[in-house]
């Protein structure tokens, strides 16, 4: 069975008046349906270059992005994006934000809505379908964009720092939330994080980056001893403390 996502050879720059600045160099690595890989690099290496590029935002200089073996085309393939920012509108209620990705893709039927009223039951949200986005803790509007990114049944999430913006305990929490949530809706997913801890608890992989231009420096496996291990409780393992100390030292030794 072919990966679900490919890329094969990966480069590109960003061009300017002065110059040119090689942002992504021979990034090559496969994503199996269902697995979640983080991954990690020093600031302004590319990692959000890197999703952009997935997701058929940009296209690269060099190299193929291929999902389910064909060769991506942004137009035909579903990917989920989930930014820093929840960007709920504050005008429209929770559940008109929710479908609003239905809405635009004229999908408001009743299979989509059905599925969009259980994952609203099932992770909190159905009493407050006719609240306001600013009713709702930090938590709770990211449980609410990432049931809008889900209504659509992607075939890949992409998460851009998605908990960047929430303080400490909360990020805590809403990490092993999310996270709980893709991998029991068995999505595939990728998260760009700065946080070594985040990036070690909710991936089956962590990939690092090297500074710009951006190489793969290493590929660390995941693995917890702990049966269906969470997120919050992978923390408390003796592996954790082991892939942490392993990837801050790749990092270090090459920063």
């Amino acid at each position: 069975m072919k990966p679900l996502l490919e890329l094969d050879h990966i480069s590109y720059s960003y061009h300017s008046l002065i110059g040119e600045t090689k942002a992504l160099e021979n990034i090559s690595f496969s994503v199996e349906n269902g697995e979640f890989i983080a991954i990690v690099g020093p600031s302004g290496c590319g990692k959000s270059t890197l999703l952009s590029i997935i997701s058929g935002l940009i296209l690269p200089e060099e190299g193929v992005v291929r999902i389910n073996g064909t060769e991506n085309n942004a137009t035909h393939t579903n990917i989920g994006y989930m930014l820093q920012k929840d960007q709920l509108f504050e005008w429209r209620t929770i559940y008109s934000n929710v479908t609003l990705g239905l809405e635009i893709q004229h999908k408001m039927t009743s299979p989509y809505k059905e599925n969009v009223d259980k994952m609203l039951e099932t992770y909190g949200l159905s009493n407050f379908v006719h609240a306001r986005p600013s009713e709702l803790s930090g938590g709770m509007r990211q449980r609410a964009a990432l049931i809008r990114t889900l209504a659509l049944e992607p075939d890949l999430l992409l998460l851009d720092e998605p908990f960047s913006a929430l303080d400490y305990q909360t990020r805590l929490e809403v990490c092993d939330d999310i996270a709980t949530i893709i991998k029991r809706e068995k999505k595939t997913a990728i998260l760009v994080t700065h946080d070594l801890s985040e990036a070690i608890s909710v991936g089956n992989r962590v990939i690092i980056l090297s500074r710009r231009p951006a190489t793969i420096q290493k590929i660390v496996p995941i693995s917890f001893s702990i049966p269906d291990c969470t997120p919050m409780k992978s923390r408390n393992t003796p592996e954790f403390a082991e892939y942490f100390n392993t990837i801050w030292k790749e990092l270090s030794y090459h920063g």
